[in-house]
């Protein structure tokens, strides 16, 4: 088990210029039955900044009435010189990015704003436990291959069938496992609890979980409670919130954040 005071990492709080950005799609690709990636290209992305792989930008895209609205969405990876940006949509939803993603096309126009900041992991860290579902997956993927050749990675993800799993190219030393559960079960625990209970939590170990907010909670308190793996070295955050429509709770806990 890690030491509750062991050179504990921090989470380095860095602000970004708030810019919005006008792009364009360049490609869109059904990357799995269950995420759509679309390619975005523009001048504007030269100064793009994302410095953490859980970061978070606004996409504005219309709703059923037209009006233009807000989403939270991970930046999956981007190329400053080549002007791109790439944005992974899980279809599990019929809000308006969703919809967006799945009638988009090459040459379609969508405008970005942010990331406002980015909270950098900073401390020695040893291995990493990823753990996410759909709306986490972007993330967890962005991490598994920015990750070196220096440092362990045992990463869950939680998709519908063996159709939805996605392959990740990474120099750290990766395990993965997919969770097959469907639709109707993205809110319950179980499957993830069950995924997780003999995962290993030695010294160094460093615990991230990004789903619906109630199972990140759970699988939080699981490593909290009964492995007794100290706080300072996980970060839970619910990248949806179950019969709420476009609701999220980004902060349930973990890793102290400092400002820059």
């Amino acid at each position: 088990m890690t030491s509750e005071n062991s050179n504990a990492p921090t989470l380095e709080r860095v602000h970004h210029e708030l810019k919005r950005r006008d792009l364009e799609a360049k490609s869109v690709e059904r990357l799995t039955p269950s995420m759509i990636r679309v390619i975005l290209i523009g001048e504007d992305l030269a100064d793009f900044t994302s410095l953490a792989a859980d970061d978070h930008m606004k996409l504005f895209v219309p709703d059923a009435s037209g009006m233009m609205v807000m989403r939270d969405y991970t930046p999956r990876a981007y190329d400053n010189e080549a002007r791109t940006l790439t944005v992974d949509f899980a279809v599990h939803d019929a809000g308006p990015a969703t919809a967006w993603a799945l009638s988009a096309k090459p040459g379609d126009r969508l405008q970005v704003g942010g990331p406002r900041g980015s909270a950098v992991l900073k401390g020695d860290i040893a291995r990493y436990v990823l753990i996410a579902d759909e709306t986490g997956l972007p993330a967890l993927g962005r991490w598994v291959e920015e990750l070196g050749a220096d440092v362990e990675v045992e990463a869950f993800a939680a998709v519908p069938g063996a159709e939805d799993e996605q392959d990740f190219q990474s120099d750290a030393k990766l395990t993965m496992h997919w969770i097959h559960r469907s639709e109707k079960e993205a809110a319950r625990p179980e499957p993830f609890l069950n995924a997780v209970k003999t995962v290993s939590c030695g010294e160094g170990t460093y615990i991230w979980i990004a789903a619906e907010a109630r199972v990140a909670k759970a699988i939080r308190s699981f490593f909290l409670e009964e492995r007794k793996h100290p706080l300072q070295w996980m970060k839970a955050a619910g990248y949806w919130v179950h019969g709420q429509a476009d609701s999220s709770e980004k902060s349930i806990g973990g890793s102290s954040a400092k400002p820059a």
